[in-house]
């Protein structure tokens, strides 16, 4: 599969689920949300990301960030206490960075 062809699925997929969300009754509109495991699994065998940051939330949510190097693409889901996945954000362009930001604290001394 070419890099076009990847980004076009990509695409398609944002477009899909924006569709969805858009025929939903409004107070039913919101993040998309499935099972923790579907989602992962979907976000994997799609797209080709694989979880690059995690974190704890606000009420017991946990922040994680999936990436694809081959891609591009990265996504930002929220897991809440009931096992539900829900995608905040999404989008192209990923790049891992360990920048050592250190030297910006001695700066402000």
């Amino acid at each position: 599969m070419t890099k076009t062809q990847i980004l076009n699925a990509f695409f398609a997929t944002l477009a899909a689920v924006a569709l969805t969300l858009l025929s939903l009754p409004a107070q039913a509109a919101g993040p998309a949300c499935a099972p923790r495991g579907a989602m992962v699994e979907r976000l994997s065998s799609q797209f080709g990301e694989t979880r690059r940051g995690i974190g704890l939330g606000t009420q017991g949510r946990i922040v994680e960030i999936f990436a694809s190097e081959a891609t591009g693409s990265w996504t930002i889901v929220v897991t809440l206490p009931d096992g539900r996945a829900c995608l905040m954000a999404s989008g192209l362009n990923w790049e891992d960075r360990m920048d050592d930001l250190a030297h910006l604290a001695d700066a402000q001394a």
